[in-house]
């Protein structure tokens, strides 16, 4: 199976020895995605709710680039810091999504890169037209 590199500058450049995602077939698997603003690539300032906007945010970039878009993600990964921020999620992730909603999980880890409270990462299958 043939697979694509996905990449856009509208989404932070990757850090480290992976790519914003790859395509394999119709499934499209994203990369985590931290709250760097794409420009700087520094963090976004502010509290919880302005990182997680940006996590999504940069989601919602990548899925583009892959030719689809928020709606097409079938399975959702969360990493949080501190799961006391969990309600924000559901809260920021309605503006976000509709019904479906992807499958998800949520994770508590005890750090994350740079620092950051959240970290996501996502399946999206995208067909054809």
């Amino acid at each position: 199976m043939q697979k694509t590199v996905i990449h856009t500058d509208s989404a932070p450049a990757a850090i480290g020895t992976y790519s914003q995602a790859i395509k394999a077939g119709d499934t499209v698997y994203l990369s985590g995605q931290i709250p760097l603003v794409p420009s700087t690539m520094e963090l976004v300032g502010g509290d919880i709710r302005q990182q997680i906007t940006q996590v999504l945010d940069n989601l919602k970039a990548v899925a583009m680039a892959a030719g689809g878009d928020l709606s097409d993600i079938v399975k959702l990964n969360i990493f949080l810091t501190d799961m006391a921020n969990f309600p924000h999620i559901n809260e920021i992730m309605a503006t976000y999504f509709s019904q479906p909603y992807p499958a998800r999980a949520a994770i508590g880890v005890s750090a994350l890169p740079k620092g950051c409270s959240v970290e996501m990462d996502a399946v999206m299958i995208v067909t054809e037209a």
